[in-house]
C-alpha cells in the first residue's frame, strides 16, 4: 500500500508541476503580449509629445532626429527586448513566486509596497476574509438544508428549498449587491457604501492603538465593511448549495444499505447523520474543496460593486492601468491553489480509496 501511495504522490506531483509550468507560460505569454501593445501605444504618444515639444522650439524634424527619439523611448519602455525573452522570464519569475522583480504601474490600497508581490500579499487576505467566509457559511448552511430536504423528498421543505435554490442562483450577485447597497447603505445608512474606506479607519485606529491591541480593535472594523457583502454572497450561493447536497443524498439514500440499516429499527436522525453523509461526504468534500479554493481568486464585478479591496477588485485596477507584472501574479496564484487543491484531493482519494490509487499508479490503465 505504501508502494502505491508513494507512486501515486509522486505521479500527481509530476502532473501538477507540468501544469504550473505550462501555466505560468500561456498567462506570461497572454499578459506580456498585451503589455507589449499598450507600451507600443504609449510609445507613439510620447513620441508625438516629444515632436510637438521640439516644433515649439524651432528644431527641425529630420528622419535621423525622429529615429533616434523613437529608439529612445523604445528603449526606455523596454520594447526592444525580444518579446519571447520578456515572456520567458516573466515564466520563470512566476514559477519562482519571484513576484518582487513585478513592479507595480499604479498603488494599490493595503499594498506596503510598490511590486507584485506587495500587491497579492495585501489582497489576497482580505478576499479570504470575504469570499472564503461567505462560502464556509453557504456549505453549512447548504449541507443542513440539503439534508432537510433530502429527508422527506417531494415534501414541503424539498418544495421550499428548491424553489429558493432556483430563484437565489438566477440572480446576478453584483445585482443583488447593488440592491443590498440601495437598501442598508442609502436608504438605512447602516452599512458602508465604500468598504475600501476601511483602510481609513485602520490607519486612525493605528495612530492610537498598537501591537496586539490593534489587531483586536481591528476586527469590529473589519466586520462593519463586510457583513453586508458576506450576506450577500450567501444569499446568493445557499440554495444551490442546499440543491445540490440534496440530490447527492438522496442518491445515497436508494442504497441498500440505508433500507438496512432502518431495518434494524436505527433512528432515522441516525440513518441520515452517520451512514448517509458518511456515504456522501466524498462528493461533498470534492465540492467544498474546490468552493474554498475558487472563492480565493475573488470575483471582480462583485468585489468591484462594494470596492471591497481583494484579489478581484485588484485584477480589475490591474486591468484598466495596463499592469501586466500584477496581472501575471494574480492570475498565477489563483491558478497555483487550484492545481495545489486537486492534487491534494488525488492524493486524499488515492489514500483512501485503492482503485485510484491503482488508475494514478498505472497510468490508468
Amino acid at each position: 500500500m505504501a508502494g502505491g501511495v508513494s507512486t501515486a504522490l509522486l505521479k500527481a506531483a509530476a502532473n501538477a508541476i507540468v501544469v504550473l509550468i505550462v501555466a505560468a507560460f500561456i498567462i506570461s505569454a497572454v499578459f506580456v503580449e498585451q503589455g507589449q501593445q499598450q507600451l507600443k501605444a504609449t510609445a507613439m504618444s510620447m513620441l508625438q509629445q516629444r515632436i510637438r515639444a521640439l516644433k515649439m522650439k524651432g528644431v527641425q524634424i529630420t528622419p535621423q532626429l525622429l529615429n533616434k527619439i523613437n529608439m529612445t523611448i523604445y528603449r526606455d519602455l523596454g520594447l526592444l527586448e525580444p518579446v519571447w525573452l520578456r515572456i520567458l522570464r516573466f515564466t520563470f519569475w512566476s514559477i519562482t513566486f519571484n513576484f518582487q522583480m513585478f513592479p507595480a504601474k499604479v498603488h494599490y490600497a493595503g499594498a506596503s509596497g510598490d511590486t507584485a508581490k506587495d500587491v497579492v500579499l495585501a489582497a489576497l487576505p482580505n478576499t479570504v476574509m470575504l469570499f472564503t467566509t461567505a462560502t464556509v457559511i453557504c456549505i453549512f448552511i447548504g449541507i443542513f438544508l440539503g439534508l432537510q430536504a433530502a429527508r422527506k423528498a417531494g415534501g414541503l421543505a424539498d418544495r421550499a428549498i428548491s424553489t429558493v435554490a432556483m430563484v437565489t442562483t438566477s440572480l446576478p450577485m453584483w445585482w443583488v449587491g447593488m440592491l443590498m447597497l440601495l437598501v442598508f447603505s442609502f436608504e438605512l445608512g447602516i452599512a458602508p457604501a465604500v468598504c475600501i474606506n476601511v483602510y481609513g479607519d485602520l490607519a486612525q485606529l493605528a495612530r492610537h492603538v498598537h501591537g496586539i491591541l490593534y489587531y483586536i480593535y481591528s476586527i469590529p472594523i473589519w466586520l462593519h465593511y463586510m457583513w453586508l457583502p458576506v450576506l450577500t454572497i450567501v444569499l446568493v450561493s445557499f440554495g444551490g448549495w442546499a440543491y445540490t447536497i440534496r440530490n447527492v443524498v438522496i442518491s445515497v439514500m436508494t442504497e441498500d444499505f440505508v433500507n438496512v440499516a432502518r431495518a434494524k429499527g436505527l433512528p432515522e436522525r441516525t440513518v441520515l447523520y452517520k451512514h448517509v453523509l458518511r456515504t456522501a461526504s466524498p462528493p461533498i468534500v470534492t465540492m467544498s474543496a474546490l468552493s474554498l479554493v475558487a472563492s480565493l481568486g475573488g470575483a471582480i464585478i462583485t468585489e468591484t460593486v462594494f470596492s471591497w479591496p481583494g484579489m478581484g477588485r485588484t485584477y480589475w485596477v490591474a486591468l484598466q492601468a495596463g499592469d501586466t507584472g500584477v496581472l501575471i501574479a494574480l492570475t498565477y496564484v489563483t491558478v497555483f491553489l487550484f492545481v495545489v487543491i486537486i492534487t491534494f484531493l488525488d492524493f486524499i482519494y488515492a489514500l483512501l480509496d485503492p482503485r485510484v490509487r491503482t488508475g494514478l499508479a498505472g497510468g490508468g490503465r
